[in-house]
């Protein structure tokens, strides 16, 4: 069951997006980390806090090839191309997690962009905000968009109102 996305697994946000990551780059694994450099304002001293050694994934890179364009055929035909990110093409996968309360479903994404040489993967999960193209994945692609260029294009301006218009019950 769990082959068809019906079994019960749970992972955080966090997992998937070192998942992701690992699928974009066809099989390092690196160790999440909140912090790369910490710098002493007033002397300039750098300080790089320690962090465990990437690892490879024992996956032939054919088979990341697979996933990893099942993901860009999200983004061009499938369930995420409403969200494609303007001029980048990016690896995606909407989701949507039954809850288990009397709320919605859960709302959930995963992408990686850009495709060719990627610099972002991220995951988002918007409880009880339905399916996963409707809550999540705008969220994520604005999120993308920021990161990569700097902005949010005007043209994306209703795709943001969306997204800043999710509401969800507290838990």
């Amino acid at each position: 069951n769990l082959g068809i996305g019906q079994g019960n697994m749970g992972v955080t946000p966090l997992q998937l997006a070192n998942y992701v990551a690992a699928v974009s780059n066809k099989g390092t694994l690196y160790p999440p980390h909140l912090v790369r450099e910490l710098v002493q304002p007033e002397t300039g001293e750098r300080l790089r806090p320690y962090l465990p050694a990437a690892r490879e994934i024992p996956i032939e890179e054919q088979y990341f090839d697979i996933v990893r364009q099942g993901m860009r055929q999200v983004m061009e035909a499938g369930t995420g191309r409403g969200v494609q990110l303007p001029g980048i093409p990016a690896g995606g996968k909407t989701g949507t997690a039954q809850s288990g309360n009397k709320g919605k479903d859960d709302s959930v994404f995963i992408m990686f962009a850009p495709w060719d040489n990627p610099r972002i993967a991220l995951a988002v999960q918007v409880e009880n905000g339905g399916f996963g193209a409707s809550a999540a994945a705008p969220i994520a692609s604005l999120m993308a968009e920021q990161y990569l260029t700097g902005k949010i294009l005007p043209e994306r301006r209703a795709l943001a109102q969306r997204a800043l218009s999710v509401r969800s019950q507290p838990l």
